[in-house]
């Protein structure tokens, strides 16, 4: 290995030894766990090795409705706060006075506390004696009868967490996809606007394609994201997600370690290396897909 070699090797050993410190070793750590039957945490034994530890996770009814909700929530949130953050980002580009107010109005509910933002929703769709929330008094401008979005029925209750996700993640979108149109060279749209193409098909050919790689980005960041979900549900429900039926994969791992199902690390670790695997997966085909939509 030469002088050159070594120097750069010497530059990313902080960062080795920070990802394997940080990184590598939990989860190893995490994996031999969910293998080990009957742990305790206390005495540090267990009387088994084997897969009981999935089997039981794989069984259990909240894990499963734990799943059912985050499949919801990456299914709905990803392309609808994407593609509502594309619209608004090429409205913002369009926009000479004031652009970059209207880029800081978007980006405020970024930088407010989750907490914060959940109680407002909460306050905007919860049903309480007094008043039956701002949400509701829309409805009956229209007619409708008003509902309890925060304790009531599961479609209520999965739209109010949807919408808030949404509305969470979509100013950093925003943020991203503005500053990637404007790095688009503007010699493609000259060229376009001689040739007479329509405003359509300058946005599919060569807007898109562009801003490609920063999409890919935003995808890929915003299924790993919606499936670690779990703040936004307790900001929303509460910490007892399991009675709400609106707990998360990221939940369902709290429970098991420190909630009231608590004190069983190899269940929560088998959870734990699922969601892994989960998350793994769909990025892999992303990166499969990405081969042929992403243009670098």
């Amino acid at each position: 290995m030469d002088k050159k070699s070594m120097k750069g090797w010497l530059y990313l050993l902080p960062a080795i030894l920070f990802l394997g410190l940080f990184m590598v070793y939990p989860l190893i750590d995490v994996l031999i766990y969910s293998f080990e039957e009957g742990y305790n945490f206390a005495s540090q034994t267990h009387f088994g090795i084997g897969w009981n530890n999935y089997s039981y996770v794989l069984r259990d009814p909240y894990f499963l409705q734990a799943v059912k909700n985050t499949f919801i929530l990456v299914i709905f949130t990803v392309p609808v706060s994407t593609g509502i953050a594309l619209l608004i980002s090429v409205a913002l580009s369009s926009i000479k006075r004031l652009r970059e107010l209207f880029q800081t109005i978007y980006f405020l509910p970024y930088v407010t506390n989750t907490l914060a933002v959940g109680l407002v929703f909460m306050i905007l769709f919860k049903k309480t004696p007094y008043t039956d929330g701002l949400a509701n008094l829309i409805i009956s401008w229209f007619g409708g009868s008003a509902i309890d979005f925060i304790g009531g029925p599961y479609w209520a209750k999965m739209f109010v967490l949807c919408f808030y996700t949404v509305w969470v993640v979509m100013p950093f979108k925003i943020l991203v996809l503005t500053s990637a149109l404007s790095s688009v060279n503007e010699e493609y749209y000259k060229a376009a606007r001689v040739d007479g193409t329509s405003k359509l098909r300058v946005f599919t050919k060569i807007t898109l394609p562009m801003i490609s790689p920063m999409m890919f980005y935003l995808i890929i960041t915003g299924f790993i994201g919606a499936f670690k979900a779990y703040s936004d549900a307790v900001a929303l429900f509460g910490t007892d997600l399991n009675a709400a039926e609106m707990n998360t994969i990221v939940g369902y791992v709290y429970d098991m370690l420190y909630g009231n199902s608590g004190g069983y690390p190899s269940y929560a670790s088998a959870a734990a290396i699922i969601l892994f695997v989960i998350v793994l997966t769909i990025t892999c085909i992303n990166l499969l897909v990405s081969r042929k939509h992403v243009h670098y």
